[in-house]
């Protein structure tokens, strides 16, 4: 894939999961900071290192999880606060959502990833006789080691999550954050090209003399 047809495809992923994330986003209440509600299921942190680490490896924790059939009540509600948190994140495609700790979107990457950490580690304790389960666990494991993950900080580590709550992205500090302002600024002139495009269409079609029978 050429550089210019994986950004229109950036671009595309974006636009799609703005649009449904500002429908959905206006029918839920959310917070923008940390405590929890106490009416779900407590979601203990991550360090910004294991946070880089568990993200390196969702795919393969998601899919472990998706394998068990007999998964309980507590899985399935961790399942789906991943679901919906990484939903209301934009699933990590906006520039500097994972590294960088003053991105509007770090809170909320944080969240469905700490989700992502308690599922797994859920799954361990329900079913760590599994020979998959140990190996991924074991494997995840020696890269927090290598990395030295548990020491790697930011302002939001220490801030646990709960599953009766969503984390939405900082609206308020698009503006002052370079990257997240370009992103989407980009993705508002791809919507008024489109918008501009169409119309056009739309006019030509209608002053387009019809053909003679």
């Amino acid at each position: 894939m050429t550089a210019k047809g994986g950004a229109i495809g950036l671009a595309c992923r974006l636009v799609g999961a703005l649009l449904l994330a500002l429908t959905v986003t206006s029918a839920f209440a959310h917070r923008q900071t940390g405590g929890g509600s106490g009416a779900g299921i407590r979601v203990p942190n991550l360090t910004h290192g294991q946070m880089a680490v568990i993200a390196e490896h969702k795919a393969e924790i998601l899919a472990l999880v998706d394998r068990q059939t007999d998964l309980d009540e507590t899985g399935r509600r961790l399942r789906s606060f991943v679901d919906w948190q990484n939903f209301f994140c934009f699933r990590g495609l906006v520039p500097g959502s994972l590294k960088d700790e003053d991105s509007p979107f770090n809170e909320c990457s944080h969240a469905y990833l700490a989700g992502t950490q308690a599922l797994l580690l859920h799954v361990q304790k329900t079913h760590g006789e599994q020979p998959e389960v140990r190996a991924l666990v074991d494997k995840i494991g020696l890269d927090m080691a290598r990395n030295n993950a548990s020491l790697v900080l930011c302002r939001f580590s220490s801030e646990d999550f709960n599953t009766a709550d969503l984390i939405a992205p900082h609206w308020s500090e698009v503006a002052s954050h370079p990257p997240s302002l370009a992103t989407f600024g980009g993705l508002g002139l791809i919507l008024a090209g489109g918008a501009w495009f169409g119309l056009r269409r739309r006019g030509a079609a209608i002053s387009a003399p019809s053909s003679s029978g």
